[in-house]
């Protein structure tokens, strides 16, 4: 069973206790403002997180849950569109883009200020400037002897004019001095500078058309010097932003709380200061069941993903309540984002090419969608980059699909004839999600056995620790999911860029954590980063998504959905296939939205 929606967007109806978040200063004027329009200022939004967040240190950020809580404190100088995923502007209000998309220029608001705290002399958030931002993106191009940069390698290396040697440069210096933390060089990034107190000026090495959505991620969010002076590595958890809401409270593993910014800088068509929201609260259960409890008792406003034995389920209420209505909304879109298998390429035994390509033939995809994720994803027949991108040719990519001879016989050219001779490999899987990550590791296991004679043992992780092991080279076998940062095929393919592995096995590889080398697929890369031209560029993508594949790099397995089960009273909250979350113009549609919480805030 597939479900193939494509890049449009399904909403269909299918048919609470507030919580409250005590804050400080302004934080709750929702509770008594009365908006002009059909929309209403206050309530909660109640959302769970599946993972714990790993940091809210916007250049430490690498999961999607630090991602979601991070997105709604900061801000850069643009933010994607919840509903196109274009860039939009944020901090700037307004940009020049010159000498054929090298030179940007961008003109920063006045009337954008911090969020109130304590690393401020007056405990008064200050009004942004143009030297705020220079001085966020030459420590994002900084080293950091912690590894707790890990966004450099995603945003402006091998981009922006200087940003290469000043990370070179400054890892030096660490290396010379052992002076920790590491600042940035006098002067900078020498192709960032500030041009006057409002206006800055950013210069790449190539044209590359995607660089607005890059400066949407989280290493280029916007922070003062005074945070970062007065809290450095505990930022992680100690955020000072000009977002939409601000951070009240961080309980890991159990609770985030955010409070409105009164001070936000937008306002709507109607003169409505944003957002319209009191709050956020973010709690964090684990298993999916109960979560999905949590929400159908109405105690979570939105619920992302499905149990997958509830699948069918679900969807079958979907048809059946169009007619009447009932009390929830499902959306559900093509998810940009993959999920697959990565071998360590550096060691025994997965650096045997053979192998890895008997292990990608003897697993059957198609099953696996349709009896156990229930339809609710695609196979990962092809390669790396998601079908769903507009212009990208997913279709003359020559993936891998079952095929048990074929199979066998790589596995003797390997020298490991119906799995003799192989030491038992372990598999390791994040435990969050672990409906899907269990049984479809699972079935591999029993595939691969079947199939090849390859024994596999489960280790399941939590996500901070299965990151930590496969970074550090610890683990040879682990899943990973990958979710686009921007709408461009680069996002996936710069996984495997060579460049990006550090010199030795003893440093994290944050990236490229398989430690894939070829020199035809950075060859190719390069010229892709190098190339104007739209159809050229992509054309280049995917060679070097072939050129992966060809190499059984990893084993690509699915193609995931995006799917949310909305309370009825949720206004405003587009999906997108990159489940990126703006929470500024959403609001609750319900008269109790906009009366004061009631529910002291649990544990």
């Amino acid at each position: 069973m597939k479900r193939l929606l494509g890049p449009l967007l399904l909403f269909v109806v299918i048919g609470g206790i507030m919580t409250g978040c005590s804050g400080n200063g302004n934080g709750h004027d929702g509770d008594n403002l009365v908006a002009k329009g059909n929309v209403k200022y206050g309530g909660v939004f109640r959302v769970n997180e599946v993972e714990d967040f790993r940091s809210l240190y916007p250049l430490n950020v690498s999961d999607v849950t630090s991602q979601h809580i991070t997105s709604q404190i900061y801000e850069g100088l643009v933010k994607l569109d919840q509903k196109t995923l274009f860039p939009v502007a944020a901090i700037a209000s307004r940009w020049e883009i010159e000498d054929s998309a090298k030179r940007f220029v961008f003109h920063i608001r006045p009337n954008v200020f911090y969020h109130d705290n304590d690393c401020f002399a007056d405990k008064k958030g200050r009004a942004v400037n143009a030297n705020d931002v220079k001085f966020c993106f030459d420590r994002l191009c900084s080293y950091d002897e912690k590894g707790a940069n890990q966004q450099f390698l995603l945003t402006f290396k091998d981009r922006v004019v200087g940003a290469n040697e000043h990370f070179d440069a400054t890892r030096k210096a660490y290396e010379t001095n052992k002076k920790s933390p590491v600042q940035p060089l006098q002067g900078g990034v020498s192709g960032i500078k500030v041009l006057n107190d409002s206006t800055l000026e950013i210069r790449l090495i190539n044209p590359f058309a995607a660089f607005l959505s890059v400066l949407s991620m989280p290493g280029c969010f916007v922070y003062p010097k005074e945070a970062w002076d007065a809290y450095g590595e505990d930022m992680r958890v100690k955020c000072v932003g000009t977002g939409p809401f601000k951070l009240q409270s961080a309980k890991e593993g159990d609770l985030v709380v955010l409070d409105r910014n009164a001070n936000y800088w937008d306002y709507d068509a109607s003169g409505n200061r944003l957002p319209y929201l009191k709050g956020i609260r973010v709690s964090f259960i684990k298993d999916r069941h109960s979560e999905l409890l949590t929400f159908q008792s109405g105690k979570l406003d939105m619920m992302f993903r499905l149990p997958v034995e509830m699948v069918a389920e679900i969807m079958g209420d979907t048809m059946k309540a169009k007619a009447g209505g009932s009390d929830w909304e499902l959306q559900s879109v093509t998810a940009m984002s993959i999920t697959f298998y990565g071998f360590q390429h550096m060691t025994a035994p997965f650096n045997n090419p053979k192998l890895r390509m008997a292990m990608n033939y003897a697993i059957d995809r198609e099953k696996i969608v349709t009896n156990v994720l229930q339809g609710d994803a695609n196979s990962g027949s092809y390669g790396i980059v998601q079908p769903s991108i507009d212009k990208y040719d997913f279709k003359s990519i020559k993936g891998y699909s079952l095929d048990v001879e074929k199979a066998k016989k790589l596995m003797a050219e390997a020298g490991y004839p119906n799995g003799k001779g192989l030491p038992e490999i372990h598999l390791q899987i994040n435990s969050g999600g672990q409906d899907r990550n269990r049984k479809v590791a699972s079935v591999i296991k029993n595939m691969l056995k079947e199939n090849i004679g390859v024994e596999v043992v489960i280790d399941e992780l939590p996500l901070g620790h299965q990151l930590q092991s496969l970074q550090t080279g610890k683990s040879n076998f682990f899943k990973i999911s990958w979710r686009a940062d921007y709408p461009e095929p680069e996002t996936f393919l710069t996984l495997f860029y060579s460049k990006h592995i550090p010199p030795t096995m003893d440093e994290s590889s944050y990236t490229n954590t398989i430690r894939y080398k070829s020199v035809r697929f950075d060859s190719l890369f390069e010229a892709s980063l190098r190339e104007s031209d739209p159809i050229k560029r992509m054309d280049l993508y995917r060679q070097c998504d072939q050129q992966m594949l060809d190499d059984a790099a990893i084993i690509p397995i699915y193609y995931e959905l995006n799917d949310r089960l909305l309370q009825k009273y949720v206004r405003a909250f587009d999906i997108n296939a990159m489940e990126y979350r703006d929470f500024t113009r959403v609001w609750l549609d319900k008269e109790e939205s906009a009366a004061p919480a009631k529910e002291a805030e649990s544990k």
